[in-house]
């Protein structure tokens, strides 16, 4: 069983199911596309080993450079912080796995990034895909909402987006962590939005996983 030491991340299950769930193992190949401060990077690497290599992909060179020192820090894997946009995602080596979560609400076309994922893996090579469904989340039993997001409902077409980008969908479905008054799911929220949500019950946006694959016979 995978454990996955991810700092306070109420999402942690979903990853841990879906990562089990395509075999992700030692000497494999990956990138995490808008890798933010790098934990997933981190995890991603301590499975894949010395032998494998993780490419933390994000637009913001500082949170590359974040990326790198936590990774030396936390694993002995290789890893290779790059500054690109998910839109012109280009690296040196086909990979075994591409990887995005809370990426594709904040572009404007996430079919084009899916479609660069796609042709950044092997034939046969995984694409994971996570996105909120941030209108379904309550606080009080009111709507969330993101103003700042491109698509803060990306989460509900997601599965249709991957079969438009050419990938086989193997697996996908959604996940929303609750609780009532201070706890994880609280200080996960008020960590988001600033905005303390005291005793009332909060349910955060349901995160679609979706597991795809290329298909063998695809071509670049």
């Amino acid at each position: 069983m995978i454990e996955l030491e991810l700092r306070n991340d109420v999402y942690r299950r979903p990853l841990q199911t879906a990562l089990e769930r395509l075999g992700i193992q030692a000497g494999w190949r990956a990138a995490d596309i808008g890798a933010g401060g790098g934990d997933v990077t981190v995890a991603l690497a301590r499975i894949v080993g010395r032998t494998g290599r993780v490419y933390a992909v994000d637009s913001d060179p500082q949170r590359r450079d974040q990326v790198a020192a936590a990774a030396a820090l936390a694993t002995q894997a290789q890893v290779v912080a790059l500054t690109q946009a998910g839109e012109e995602l280009r690296l040196p080596e086909a990979l075994d796995l591409a990887f995005c979560r809370f990426l594709l609400i904040h572009v404007h076309e996430p079919l084009v990034v899916l479609t660069k994922m796609r042709d950044a893996v092997r034939p046969g090579g995984w694409v994971l895909a996570q996105e909120p469904i941030t209108s379904a989340g309550r606080v009080g039993g009111a709507p969330l909402s993101m103003p700042d997001a491109t698509d803060a409902d990306v989460g509900a077409v997601l599965a249709s987006l991957v079969r438009q980008a050419g990938l086989e969908l193997v697996d996908a479905w959604a996940e929303a962590p609750a609780w009532a008054g201070p706890g994880p799911v609280a200080s996960y929220l008020e960590a988001m939005t600033d905005v303390d949500p005291g005793d009332d019950p909060v349910v955060l946006p349901p995160l679609v996983t979706v597991v795809a694959r290329r298909p063998v016979s695809s071509q670049p």
